[in-house]
């Protein structure tokens, strides 16, 4: 680029650098602006628009255009040109804007002179503000210079725009990050919290966007990326290829550390005006824009290493670490893009409750807060770059919506939610110590849902008699290598000890899906929940697994043992995982070790084929557990995932209970218990259906076990199974209004 384009760009920054720091509203300054922008790019009109809401941009300031419309001329995201830009985050450049696809006319602004047009978006780390637009009567297209020279000035706008350079009357000029705001994401679990937002990564602020010192900048961007480079390799040096998928992540950031065209573009930046943190965070918002539109799964993931490595870049430059000094508040609540399994135990139980951008319903990210009780909101989008530390901020995991700085009214209500639900698990408490039998004389079991040693006191809390499903795979997911023998033995023993005698099962490892262990080489899988996880990986890669049951088989210390496999999809796969166990306990003979007093060996029923095995295997297995979750999404074909089917389907559907009865039957004719483990086991009316329907043993997490039983002592199981089988005869699909109606005429 020629020096005299380049002393043009600094000079036009410099004098919009002096422009915003002149005293004045955010109109007159915005109004300023446009004048400046105009005069220094040789164009008839330069226009401001800024986002009124999600949807709407609103004109601003503008030079050329009448004055009468600002304010007043608005278009949705999408819409002409101005909208199109905005939508797409990218710039449109044309000599004859009439002519162009999607060009609609405002008559109010009279711009029907001006033919060209260059329109850019103003956002900040993917987060839209607005779009700068210039416009010349002159039909001709602007230089490339020009349009970067706009992009930069830009990109300034935005960072003044976060920085609260230009706030007025309307909406388009209100203060960012004071609007009480909604998110509708998904729930990762249950539960409701009222607290402050605690950032995992608090945002780096950048103060002064504007260069004096090209020079200067350059050495301090060199010096920043040579440190940052470094810390790389030291990180590489210390995985030493023991953790491959770390490393594998690392040598990206190497990859992009080195990059001579990362290297050259935020150079260029800094040429044309820009500070050395502002143009690492220009070219992070151009990745961050790019990351939207890329569907291929690899290439995103490499986006976000890139984005991640930039803001590891500017915490050098800044001095910003993620330890910013302040003090966590208060009943916390973490607000975060991702987390680590590790990362999140370390908070452990300060925290109150999760808010996540990404994650899932069976990320490393819920099974934690599963196993810690907290409320967890996943696909939160953009939360990351709206929440400040110290927001309020409301967390219902059961509607997955979180309010952040909620109004009064909905914090008033949300207080009352939270205070019921206090209010009910004190009446629960005095249940207990009581059975959960029914008015007909049925008694249920309620066992546990558990992954951690700090879930075990609830054992004695909640009332349950045993703990249904013990989840092993925490264990494996929180450590950067695999845990030795001895060490599981020892949690798998500590376990045992704090469940003082009663019943325990535990589930032997469930990874691949979302489950991914650190160490383990990641399989790109179309549809990873149906691909290779779980006991299809342990059969497979038997390594693991042997030295699993040989840490339960030693942890048991002449106790009753209980292993449970997990996705067992066809009999042969029980028989040969069942085989493993016992192949484990002959060895352990033989070495002299002091064996199980008993063992039962069970298997998850989650998918369908499973229902239809042969005989044999319901007389060869000891205990079957169904698991409601995956199963309820292969019967519908309705991924878990996926928010648009997720709730789609009911587990009172009249087929998916029909279903269940055989499995029931099944069950029943090879004398084989059965049990039901899953969410809806812990939702009082699918757990009284499914009682109802013959199961005499349900695992939950502990906070549903009150609940539930408050309603089975209630109830006439006999008679709400004849509510269900007249429902199902009359050909309804679903048996809830009956069911509903049934139970509003009991005394409960």
């Amino acid at each position: 680029m020629p020096d005299r384009t380049e002393s043009e760009s600094r000079k036009l920054l410099r004098r919009l650098r002096d422009t915003l720091a002149e005293p004045g509203a955010g109109q007159e300054r915005l109004d300023r602006i446009t004048h400046l922008i105009a005069d220094s790019m040789r164009s008839q009109v330069c226009s401001i628009y800024l986002f009124r809401d999600d949807e709407t941009l609103e004109l601003c300031a503008t030079e050329g255009l009448k004055p009468e419309s600002v304010h007043k001329t608005r278009m949705r995201l999408g819409e002409g040109l101005v909208g199109r830009v905005a939508k797409t985050s990218t710039p449109i450049n044309t000599a004859n804007a009439p002519a162009e696809k999607g060009f609609r006319y405002m008559p109010e602004t009279g711009e029907e002179i001006y033919s060209s047009f260059l329109g850019v978006p103003i956002q900040r780390l993917g987060e839209k503000l607005g779009v700068l637009v210039v416009q010349s009567k002159q039909a001709r297209l602007f230089s490339d210079d020009e349009v970067y020279a706009l992009e930069v000035v830009a990109m300034v706008l935005a960072e003044m725009t976060e920085l609260g350079a230009f706030i007025g009357e309307g909406e388009a000029l209100s203060a960012l990050h004071q609007q009480p705001v909604l998110y509708r994401g998904a729930t990762g679990q249950e539960g409701a919290a009222e607290g402050r937002v605690w950032l995992h990564e608090p945002r780096v602020v950048i103060t002064n966007p504007v260069g004096d010192d090209p020079k200067k900048e350059r050495a301090r961007l060199k010096e920043a990326v040579d440190q940052l480079r470094f810390s790389v390799d030291a990180m590489l040096t210390m995985t030493d290829g023991q953790d491959k998928e770390q490393s594998q992540v690392l040598e990206a950031y190497r990859m992009f550390a080195n990059s001579r065209g990362w290297m050259r573009r935020m150079e260029e930046d800094i040429a044309r005006g820009l500070s050395a943190e502002a143009a690492v965070e220009k070219e992070q918002s151009a990745a961050r824009a790019r990351l939207e539109s890329v569907p291929d799964p690899y290439l995103r993931d490499r986006l976000h290493d890139l984005d991640d490595l930039s803001n590891r870049l500017l915490r050098i430059l800044t001095g910003q670490g993620a330890d910013t000094g302040a003090e966590m508040p208060e009943n916390p609540i973490l607000v975060a893009r991702n987390i680590g399994p590790a990362e999140l135990l370390d908070y452990g139980r300060k925290l109150s409750g999760i808010v996540l951008e990404e994650g899932s319903v069976g990320s490393h990210a819920a099974v934690v807060a599963r196993a810690l009780a907290i409320p967890l909101v996943i696909h939160a989008e953009r939360i990351t770059t709206e929440a400040l530390n110290g927001d309020a901020i409301l967390v219902d995991g059961d509607q997955g919506v979180v309010h952040l700085r909620p109004e009064e009214t909905v914090a008033a209500a949300f207080r009352d939610k939270i205070a019921m639900q206090a209010e009910a698990q004190s009446r629960y408490a005095s249940l207990r110590d009581l059975p959960a039998t029914a008015k007909c004389g049925t008694t249920v079991a309620l066992l546990m849902n558990a992954g951690l040693m700090a879930d075990l006191p609830s054992l004695v809390g909640s009332g349950a008699e045993g703990v249904g499903l013990f989840r092993t795979e925490l264990q494996f997911l929180i450590r950067a290598h695999v845990p030795k023998r001895g060490e599981l033995a020892e949690i798998y023993a500590g376990v045992l000890d704090a469940a003082h005698g009663k019943r325990v099962v535990f589930r032997t490892l469930d990874i691949g899906s979302d489950k991914v262990l650190p160490y383990m080489k990641r399989v790109e899988e179309p549809n990873p929940a149906m691909g290779w996880r779980a006991i299809r990986v342990a059969l497979d890669k038997p390594g693991v697994m042997r030295m699993q049951l040989q840490a339960l088989l030693r942890a048991a210390k002449g106790r009753p043992l209980s292993v449970m496999f997990p996705f067992i999809a066809e009999f042969d796969e029980f028989r040969a995982a069942r085989q493993m166990l016992l192949d484990e306990v002959k060895r352990e003979r033989q070495l002299g070790h002091q064996l199980p007093g008993a063992l039962e060996i069970g298997a998850m029923l989650e998918t369908p084929s499973l229902a239809y095995a042969p005989d044999a295997f319901f007389e060869l297995a000891d205990f079957v557990s169904i698991g409601g979750n995956d199963l309820k999404q292969f019967f519908f074909a309705a991924d878990r995932e996926n928010e648009q089917v997720r709730r789609r389907y009911d587990m009172l559907n009249a087929s998916f209970l029909t279903f269940i009865r055989r499995i029931v039957e099944r069950c029943g004719e090879a004398r084989t218990d059965l049990s039901f483990c899953g969410e809806d086991a812990g939702r009082p009316i699918e757990a009284l259906c499914l009682a109802a329907l013959g199961l005499r043993t349900l695992s939950m997490r502990p906070a549903s076990i009150g609940p539930v039983k408050h309603l089975i002592r209630r109830i006439d199981l006999t008679e709400l199974r004849g509510v269900i089988d007249r429902e199902c005869a009359s050909g309804v699909t679903n048996v809830r209004a009956g069911v509903m109606g049934w139970l509003s005429k009991q005394d409960i």
